[in-house]
């Protein structure tokens, strides 16, 4: 496809991006040590962290993969935490070591951490003690040679950290109990490795090398592990760093980091993007804990938020968060799902700042499109193609579509993965032979250059041959008021193949599904009106909050 919508580029924002100054995310790193030595990198339940302390940390934990593990370049390391400090003392340590960050979601079960040790061949992992008895179990039949264990508060200083673990494990009892005979501290880890001599690893990296095992259920079912390089990461935070930098201007910046950085959308989005602008994360270690979560909003000048849909409708639906001061606010970028235009409307009226909406996925490291951040309201769109990247609109079977029909959406750019980890058929599926990678998303683009996502491509549901979309049937129901969530999927009916159906947490007790349906007669054909209305108390969602329509199919 012709790149149409560069024309719709903000003015400071180029067409490429040139990667070839950093050889990999170490060289990122680097500079902005170089560069902000004192600016605090990395905040978490009140205690900062410099980018200089950052950096000893990293390589101190580097040289202790290196020396005393005996870790080669290329080996895969699991890091298994919620937002701590430890979390990216250790990734920068792992990618200086060379070696190759598995991230792992910390709410795995024995059963799904076993696969994931297995499928990456992992050979140590970091997790966070609350999570070491899951560990225990999977190593039954998951063997990984090293363990490092680590404590909530290891990093908060030795009277705050002392206070925070005591309180974790004494008071509120949220670390079961556990055996892992082998298993060493991650202080003492970083203690003992203070006195070793880091290998310069960094200086033989480069774009081609691994960096992450990031694992996805993708676009084709089971979970895989996308072979995410130091090229494709870099290209993708200087393809975002591009877009936001003359946006913010000059100064620290202060992001708050809700999403977890083991997902894909945090990592690249805050982690690695504003590291390189030299900003400060704020770590959520639990952002479902809305109260203590506003309460965190409340103490810092915040410049930018990332998070998906759910999260930003949670926090708006608690009193505290309105009376908040967002005079420092410049950017609410919100994916991993789509974004309701209801959230958007009430998050402008609140903040009046506007929610933009962004797309990715896993498998393109993650980011694709964005939209310009100086937007006056929200658009409905995931915004225009990122610098370097090429897009198309194709059918089922790979030819393009004309300009406006809708069909699926194709990427190519630095960012795509490499493939699927040590899955060659499964990458055969997702990657064209022009280098175009299959999203699995179905997508429009108008004149401008615009991008909408009409749905998932597996989640289209066919009512008497006619296709309704989940989104836009959602989008019209969140719209009324008593809405707090819903949630829209097909299910089988013996007159028409399909009916929809919608699952709807109340916001108004007294909503009725006669009320609701009304509702949507208002804006939808007969045919997309749900034939069925399931009212539950919550929905189930993923670990960044995504609302989960495959859990309501089964």
């Amino acid at each position: 496809m012709e790149r149409i919508w560069l024309k719709s580029y903000p003015t400071d924002v180029p067409a490429e991006i040139d990667a070839s100054p950093y050889a990999s995310l170490i060289d990122i790193l680097d500079e902005s040590v170089r560069l902000y030595p004192e600016r605090t990198a990395f905040i978490c339940m009140g205690c900062n962290m410099t980018y200089r302390a950052l950096d000893q940390l990293s390589r101190n934990f580097s040289a202790y993969l290196q020396h005393d593990l005996g870790l080669q370049k290329g080996d895969r390391v699991v890091l298994m935490m919620p937002n701590v400090l430890q979390y990216p003392v250790c990734l920068f340590g792992v990618l200086r070591a060379g070696c190759v960050v598995v991230n792992c979601n910390p709410l795995y079960t024995a059963a799904e951490l076993e696969y994931q040790i297995n499928d990456a061949g992992a050979k140590a992992i970091v997790i966070l003690e609350n999570f070491a008895h899951v560990l225990q179990a999977a190593l039954v039949r998951a063997p990984v040679k090293h363990i490092l264990t680590t404590q909530l508060g290891d990093m908060l200083g030795s009277i705050k950290g002392w206070a925070v673990n005591f309180a974790v494990k004494r008071i509120k009892k949220m670390v079961p109990v556990w055996h892992l005979p082998n298993a060493v501290s991650l202080p003492d880890a970083l203690s003992k490795a203070a006195k070793f001599q880091l290998a310069s690893v960094p200086a033989t990296l480069s774009h081609g090398d691994l960096a992450f095992l990031q694992y996805t259920g993708g676009t084709t079912g089971v979970s895989k592990g996308a072979m995410l390089t130091h090229g494709n990461l870099v290209a993708n935070l200087l393809q975002a760093k591009s877009w936001i930098k003359p946006y913010l201007g000059d100064g620290q910046q202060i992001v708050i980091t809700a999403l977890p950085l083991y997902h894909v959308f945090a990592l690249t989005a805050n982690c690695l993007t504003f590291v390189a602008l030299g900003a400060a994360n704020v770590l959520i270690v639990n952002p479902r804990d809305i109260p203590a979560f506003v309460k965190t909003l409340a103490r810092y000048p915040f410049t930018a938020i990332t998070g998906v849909n759910t999260l930003f409708n949670a926090l708006l639906n608690h009193a505290r968060f309105l009376e908040l001061d967002f005079t420092h606010l410049k950017i609410a970028l919100g994916g991993g799902m789509a974004v309701q235009k209801a959230v958007a409307k009430r998050w402008q009226e609140a903040t009046n700042v506007a929610l933009i909406e962004a797309y990715g996925l896993t498998e393109t490291s993650p980011a694709v499109c964005i939209n310009p951040l100086g937007l006056e309201e929200f658009n409905g769109s995931i915004g225009l193609p990122l610098p370097s990247t090429d897009i198309a609109i194709r059918d089922d079977a790979g030819n393009d579509l004309p300009l406006g029909e809708a069909g699926e959406l194709c990427v190519k750019g630095p960012q795509v993965m490499a493939g699927y980890w040590n899955r060659p058929e499964e990458t055969k599926k997702v990657m064209m032979p022009d280098g175009f990678l299959r999203t699995g998303d179905i997508a429009t683009v108008d004149q401008k250059g615009f991008v909408r996502i009409v749905d998932r491509k597996k989640d289209l549901i066919v009512v008497s041959g006619f296709k309704a979309f989940p989104n836009e049937i959602e989008d019209v129901l969140a719209m009324h008021p008593g809405v707090l969530e819903v949630a829209v999927i097909g299910v089988p009916s013996e007159h028409s193949g399909e009916a929809v159906k919608a699952f709807v947490v109340k916001r108004d007790p007294a909503l009725t599904a006669e009320e609701l349906i009304a509702h949507c007669r208002l804006s939808l054909v007969a045919y997309k009106v749900p034939h069925l209305i399931e009212f539950r108390s919550e929905l189930p969602k993923s670990n960044v909050g995504k609302i989960l329509r495959r859990a309501l199919k089964a």
